[in-house]
């Protein structure tokens, strides 16, 4: 028998789909979790407190298949797990249409200056005129990052007749590549990053990116908040340096409350909600998990494969 240490939380997905070969073990607390991991074979360890699972990582010595609802990885001991040869799987695409919504929403709620518009009316005030006059079409999108979520933003923000150009690690069909695209920061209207959380990509725009931007122009992260140098960010929101930010990941989080980002009328802070702005998060990760789980059982492979050296 294989022993799978899964979360109760997916259990009544799960369970009527196993493997008779699977011998699943359903934790419902961090105790339970941390006392089952050495014996796991199979794990999915996911916990909305990274650390604790990062722990049960430690402690699953002979887990030789580690699955995850989470796309970024970077808070694990992926050292570890590349030392062990645990194959690793994870939720590469499963938020991705939600996410790429929410970046068309972002961006619309700032083009049209829909929170004014929203304030307005908690204030019972008729406006006369909109406050946000920018209209999508026309516009040009620098696209950083052309994985899953890039790959769905494209054809949305395509559709608002913007001019989308993604950065690919070799640059065709209209791609910039990546040593290209900072040259051209000063073209775009918008600088949308849905990149991995990687060495490569830690800081990657910082104050020289910002100053090389159009003053107009609008930064939208829904990456990680760690490719950003968050306090040259804010002060280039401060000085007005570019239009604004739209943010759905910062630096750390929960941002602290004294944080200027909170205040600033230029950044917009969407606390990392994206990918739950959905209902089929889970229903989406169980169907993967049994497909891949009967692959396991079968000696296919599996798929997404995540790299823990590439750590993406």
């Amino acid at each position: 028998m294989t022993k799978a240490v899964l979360s109760a939380l997916i259990r009544p997905m799960l369970e009527p789909h196993l493997p008779p070969s699977i011998d699943a073990h359903f934790f419902t607390s961090v105790e339970e979790l941390h006392a089952l991991a050495p014996e796991a074979e199979i794990g999915w360890f996911d916990l909305d407190d990274k650390e604790p699972m990062a722990e049960a990582v430690r402690l699953a010595e002979n887990m030789k298949w580690f699955n995850s609802i989470y796309a970024g990885l970077d808070f694990l001991p992926l050292d570890l797990l590349h030392q062990r040869g645990t194959r690793i799987t994870n939720g590469a695409g499963i938020n991705a249409v939600a996410i790429a919504e929410y970046v068309v929403m972002g961006m619309l709620n700032i083009a049209k200056d829909y929170r004014t518009v929203v304030r307005a009316q908690e204030k019972h005030e008729w406006l006369m005129d909109s406050p946000g006059k920018l209209e999508l079409v026309g516009t040009r999108a620098l696209l950083l990052g052309y994985g899953a979520i890039g790959q769905q933003v494209k054809p949305r923000l395509e559709a608002f007749g913007v001019d989308v150009v993604p950065v690919r690690r070799s640059a065709a069909d209209g791609a910039l590549g990546p040593d290209e695209w900072r040259d051209q920061l000063g073209e775009f209207d918008w600088v949308i990053l849905a990149v991995p959380a990687t060495d490569e990509t830690d800081g990657m725009i910082g104050a020289d990116e910002l100053a090389a931007m159009k003053d107009s122009a609008i930064l939208v992260n829904v990456a990680r908040g760690t490719v950003v140098d968050q306090e040259a960010l804010i002060a280039a929101l401060e000085a007005k340096s570019i239009g604004s930010a739209l943010l759905d990941v910062t630096t750390p989080e929960p941002l602290p409350a004294d944080n200027p980002l909170w205040t600033l009328d230029n950044a917009h802070v969407t606390m990392h909600l994206s990918g739950r702005a959905q209902a089929s998060m889970f229903r989406r990760s169980a169907e993967r998990f049994v497909k891949n789980l009967q692959a396991y059982v079968a000696g296919e492979p599996l798929h997404p494969v995540f790299d823990p050296v590439r750590g993406y």
